[in-house]
Order: structure tokens, then C-alpha cells, then sequence
């Protein structure tokens, strides 16, 4: 069974670029991590996950060896691939000019991001937490695609499922934080539940820092993790819930022969 991913219409209108925002579905995986989860660092079956890789695989019309997912940190760093590797690079966005290889970022509340620029075949994907988001891994994934070749005002990007500006309640720490580190980040956060909390819309704010690194068209798909459980794993929700662990989803991108 080959999983059926979400589709940015953006980045779905681009020729010669496949791209997918894997959900929980189509996968072999139980309990907790029922269904497709794609995450080698979680507690899973390994042999389960590696099934789950390669349906994922089978979606791009590729050996599971070529879906490419880095050891992600929660930084601002970017890696250029060239071709399989043995070892994952640990930094948070993958940029390639190669047909075949697929860039692939792990989620489970995160924001991913995809992005393209067709006319230059470069493409991109990227894991954005709110320090990745806030500290420039979008900057760095747009720098490392210019290297490649690629100009943002021909980049297409889409966010993909990652909790939603409903869900994502924080402390005014946070708050302060991004007051300091990114000035109008405020327009960001809306009152929370208490006069202690706030509501952060990460969606918006990685928006926000792509349309600051100039790319052309951008879009969040919509989709809130913590909000729809049939769909999408979530970590926030393995907290409150005392799960102990929990699935990844895939978000990822490849150029067409």
C-alpha cells in the first residue's frame, strides 16, 4: 500500500518537482505509533519503520535508500546533497539539484517546510521548531539553495502540518524571547487561557521568515497537528497524555528526472 500525502497546490503546479506531506495513514505501524511513522530515533519497531520508509519511498518511485532525512538538531544549518549517504548529516534543512534523491524533514508538531524553484531544479526541505524558526533555518535553507543556483523570487514554499496557532500555548519567557530575537514577532502571539499564557502562531511566523528571505509564493496547507489525531502524530499530545514517546511524519521533496 503506497500512503497517499497531502498536497500543497503550490508546489503541486510545478513542473518536473514531487513532493508529499505524509500523514499517519498507510502505514504498518501499532499502538502509539499506528500507522506510518517514519522516525528511526523513536522507540518503534525498527522493522516496522522501515517498512513505513518504504511505502514512503514507493510514493516518489524510489528505493528507500534515496529518501533522505538528516539527524535534525533543532538548528539553523543547512547540508547540500550530493548523493546517499551512509551517516545523516546533523543540521535541520537538506538542499538538492539531483533527480532522485529525496529531502525529506521528520515532524511531529514542528513546522516542515518544502520549497522549489523549478526553473533552476533546486529544491529544499526543512524542519522549523520555533528555535530553528527563530535562530534562521529558513534563511539558511533559501542561502544554501541561492549556492545551488536557485532565486527566491522563483522559490515556491509550503508549510506543511506542524501545530496550529490554536494549539500552541507558551509561557511570556517565550514571548520575551522572540520580542528580543525578532522584533514584531509579537503580532505572532495572541492571549492564551490565562494572563500567563499566550497562543503562538508558528505557521505564521515561519510565513514571516520566508517572505523576509524574498521567496515568491508561500503557504501553510493548514493542517494542525495536535487538533486532528486521525491524521497526524504529536508530540505535545504524547506529553499531555503521558505516552512516553511518538510517531514522526515526512514531509518531503524530490526533482523528476
Amino acid at each position: 500500500m503506497t500512503p497517499e500525502p497531502l498536497q500543497s497546490p503550490l508546489l503541486a503546479g510545478l513542473a518536473g518537482v514531487r513532493h508529499g506531506f505524509f500523514t499517519r495513514r498507510g502505514g504498518v505501524s501499532e499502538g502509539i505509533y499506528a500507522g506510518l511513522n517514519v522516525g528511526r530515533g523513536s522507540k518503534d519497531d525498527p522493522a516496522a519503520v522501515r517498512e513505513n520508509r518504504a511505502r514512503a519511498a514507493g510514493f516518489f518511485n524510489v528505493g528507500e535508500p534515496a529518501l533522505l532525512c538528516a539527524y535534525q538538531v533543532h538548528s539553523s544549518l543547512a547540508h547540500r546533497v550530493d548523493g546517499i549517504w551512509e551517516q545523516p548529516p546533523q543540521v535541520d534543512a537538506l538542499v538538492t539539484t539531483e533527480a532522485g534523491l529525496v529531502c525529506g524533514a521528520l515532524s511531529a508538531d514542528c513546522a516542515p517546510i518544502l520549497i522549489a524553484d523549478a526553473r533552476a531544479r533546486v529544491v529544499a526541505s526543512a524542519h522549523a521548531g520555533w528555535r530553528g524558526a527563530l535562530t534562521g533555518v529558513v534563511e539558511a535553507a533559501v542561502e544554501a539553495m541561492k549556492a545551488a543556483g536557485a532565486e527566491p523570487q522563483r522559490m515556491i514554499a509550503a508549510v506543511g502540518p506542524c501545530i496550529g496557532p490554536k494549539s500552541y500555548e507558551v509561557g511570556l519567557e517565550f514571548l520575551d524571547r522572540f520580542m528580543a530575537e525578532s522584533p514584531g514577532s509579537e503580532r505572532f502571539f495572541a492571549p492564551g487561557v490565562s494572563a500567563e499564557k499566550r497562543l503562538f502562531d508558528l505557521p505564521g511566523y515561519v510565513l514571516s521568515r520566508l517572505n523576509a528571505a524574498g521567496v515568491a509564493k508561500a503557504e501553510w496547507i493548514g493542517a494542525d497537528t495536535l487538533a486532528d489525531e486521525a491524521q497526524f502524530f504529536s508530540n505535545r499530545r504524547a506529553v499531555l497524555r503521558g505516552d512516553g514517546d511518538y510517531g514522526r511524519l515526512l514531509s518531503a521533496i524530490m526533482l523528476e528526472g
